[in-house]
């Protein structure tokens, strides 16, 4: 036997008959409420409603109490490299916190689009809709995003090492801030995250958004931020904000043996070419605590040599995620 429920109920349970007829009349039904669908779809248990995210309004007057300001920050670039491709737009949403990080109040919202130099891919187009036509004579006002910038103690980013680099690219307002980023610096998988994508996220927040347009995923990260997980006491940006304040160590596995290339790169190193700055070797990035035993492990599985002493760089919020 099916089982069956209406979204709508009756709004009388009386029976007329039609003269000359036994027929019942069926009377007019009235709509549930929103909420009311809602808790019946949930509690048939083969349902799962997302709701619309509504992004936070700006508050007239922040509320005492979260004297500390941070920013969220989302840019669409016409490509993956800094050097060459360009911000088409920008997006950032300041907001007010604690030092233990509670969110306080949304303090100022800015989008803007900027033409670039050379025609938007086909590519960037479909992911974001934005058109050549779209960004057409449009520049991204350096001063309404200073105003928002500069106060800023933090800057979070969805991939800070992607957007730091462009951000400082157009304009030198970002250089000398502290950064943290939201993919790297919190453990999501620990709070019951199926993955760290924004729209992953969202989803399993119970909201969905209009994804890919800067402010619009600000909105949306910032409240991943706050509500995100249930299986900790603290918020995701609690856990992001403790981590930017801690110290992190880079190691340079300079002149390590060719044949132990594999070795490194299964333990998490990655290469660096020597193009940017950065020494030409196998490189990791680590907590500073774990100092001790990743140059234990250099020295002994690595180089065999007790007395190496590779190349090492500490980096605080203001150092990490530069290009």
């Amino acid at each position: 036997m099916v089982q069956q429920f209406d979204l709508f109920v009756s709004n009388e349970t009386t029976s007329a008959k039609s003269i000359g007829s036994s027929a019942t009349k069926r009377q007019p039904y009235a709509a549930l409420s929103e909420v009311d669908m809602v808790r019946q779809l949930q509690a048939t248990g083969r349902y799962r409603v997302l709701k619309k995210l509504e992004p936070r309004s700006a508050a007239v007057l922040a509320r005492p109490g979260f004297p500390l300001k941070g920013v969220v920050l989302d840019t669409e670039t016409t490509g993956l490299n800094h050097r060459k491709d360009e911000i088409i737009e920008i997006g950032v949403v300041a907001f007010t916190f604690d030092g233990v990080g509670n969110i306080g109040d949304v303090t100022g919202v800015y989008g803007g689009l900027q033409q670039p130099t050379n025609p938007i891919p086909a590519e960037v187009t479909r992911l974001t809709g934005i058109t050549d036509e779209t960004v057409a004579g449009r520049r991204i006002d350096i001063g309404e995003l200073r105003a928002l910038i500069e106060p800023a103690d933090l800057i979070i980013a969805h991939n800070a090492g992607f957007d730091r680099p462009f951000c400082e690219t157009l304009s030198t307002m970002f250089a000398g801030k502290a950064w943290a980023c939201s993919v790297s610096e919190i453990d999501w998988a620990s709070r019951g995250f199926e993955g760290t994508k924004l729209g992953y996220l969202i989803g399993q927040a119970g909201y969905f958004h209009e994804g890919h347009r800067a402010v619009d995923d600000c909105f949306a990260l910032l409240e991943v931020l706050t509500h995100g997980g249930e299986t900790s006491a603290a918020t995701p940006f609690a856990e992001l904000y403790a981590a930017s304040q801690r110290c992190r160590v880079r190691i340079f596995a300079e002149n390590s043996p060719f044949d132990m290339k594999d070795q490194l790169k299964a333990r998490g190193y990655r290469w660096a070419d020597g193009t940017d700055g950065r020494p030409k070797s196998w490189w990791i990035e680590i907590a500073e605590d774990a100092l001790d035993d990743e140059l234990r492990y250099l020295r002994s599985e690595i180089y065999r040599w007790r007395e190496a002493d590779p190349p090492i760089r500490r980096l605080t919020a203001f150092d990490r995620f530069k290009a």
